[in-house]
């Protein structure tokens, strides 16, 4: 690489750090919030990424992806949705490689692309991934930047769009007259009611969501869509579930083995729909697929402030001699989960992991 070169790339390395480091303090400062807000954000800062850097190899390319990555995952470690963003964009980059390493192959003969797609579906039921066995240290074709950042621009706005996909199956899973619980509030949850509600009359009974009380918004929005609604505290979760025909929530994550990250008081509502019998199901963008494990409550879990539980200034207390936990999420394991509907359909938590192999590659699965 010439002098010239070499002085191109440094000034298009900086730049990058400034735009990486606006986007990071936005994510600290909060000033980007939800999945689907931090989700495309991502991916428009790696289409950016692709688009205006020069790269010598593929495998340069992936490493810078990589390492942007892993910066804004640092800036906001609990917001799963940017490692999920992440991971898929270096699918695609490794998937087009593959592809137009293939065509290079057969210079358009058909008889042996077919040969190459047989190949490559024996090797997915042999769990073996035709991305790991390409050499992308080969120098980076300035075709692949058109393909690449067309994938990224889809992805984009499959994740905008998500809401609407994703309510346009509401009338196959909600019928009249049924009672529908859910949980504090959900922008996905509420759109999916929305336009069932068009089509159906039925109930929504609504749990408050201490100590955010989000139900009670979300029941005022329901409300004023028309939809007969009702709230209850979470302690009556489990005296209403035997009037209740199934529950609706939306989720912050999914897990590689089809369990949740909810937001706290969703792991009630999971058990008492297991004893009742109640389908528990869940509404979500597969920007919130994750191909990584939750053990137990504690792991992805956040401290809230403890104040929202007990007031500093509560007479009557000592609180210096009080703990107060406070924390944000819980955990759902899949077998308390009936369905999953995402913008591409519904599917059992059985299936995750295919859903897995098709957007994400196993040697992305670490940052």
């Amino acid at each position: 690489m010439s002098n010239k070169q070499t002085e191109g790339q440094n000034k298009w390395m900086n730049a990058l750090d400034a735009v990486v480091q606006g986007v990071v303090m936005k994510l600290k400062r909060r000033e980007i919030q939800g999945s689907g807000a931090v989700a495309t954000q991502t991916a428009e800062l790696l289409r950016t990424v692709v688009a205006r850097g020069k790269y010598r190899s593929v495998q340069e390319l992936l490493d810078v992806l990589r390492n942007v990555g892993k910066t804004l995952a640092n800036a906001q470690p609990n917001e799963l949705a940017i490692g999920n963003t992440v991971r898929r964009v270096l699918f695609i980059v490794r998937h087009e490689c593959v592809v137009y390493a293939r065509e290079e192959k057969t210079n358009g003969d058909e008889q042996q692309a077919n040969i190459d797609l047989s190949l490559s579906l024996h090797k997915l039921l042999d769990n073996q991934k035709s991305s790991s066995e390409h050499d992308f240290s080969v120098a980076f074709h300035t075709q692949l930047k058109q393909p690449i950042i067309e994938e990224i621009t889809q992805l984009v706005d499959e994740v905008k769009n998500v809401y609407l996909h994703i309510s346009e199956q509401a009338v196959e899973h909600i019928y009249a007259k049924e009672v529908i619980l859910t949980f504090g509030i959900s922008r996905t949850v509420l759109n999916f009611l929305k336009e069932a509600a068009k089509f159906r009359e039925y109930e929504v009974i609504v749990a408050e969501s201490a100590p955010t009380y989000e139900g009670q918004k979300m029941a005022v929005q329901l409300a004023d869509c028309g939809i007969s609604t009702t709230v209850i505290t979470d302690s009556a979760v489990f005296a209403i579930m035997a009037h209740v025909n199934k529950v609706i929530i939306g989720v912050h994550g999914v897990m590689a083995n089809g369990g949740l990250i909810a937001h706290t008081g969703a792991y009630n509502l999971a058990v008492a729909a297991k004893h009742h019998s109640v389908p528990f199901v869940v509404v979500t963008g597969l920007h919130k697929l994750c191909p990584l494990y939750a053990f137990d409550q504690d792991t992805f879990n956040v401290e809230n402030a403890p104040s929202q539980v007990l007031k500093f200034e509560e007479e009557g207390f000592h609180v210096d001699n009080v703990n107060v936990m406070n924390p944000g999420y819980d955990y759902i394991e899949p077998n308390l989960v009936k369905l999953f509907i995402t913008n591409f359909g519904g599917h059992n938590p059985s299936y995750i992991y295919r859903l897995l192999a098709e957007y994400y590659d196993p040697e992305d699965y670490e940052l």
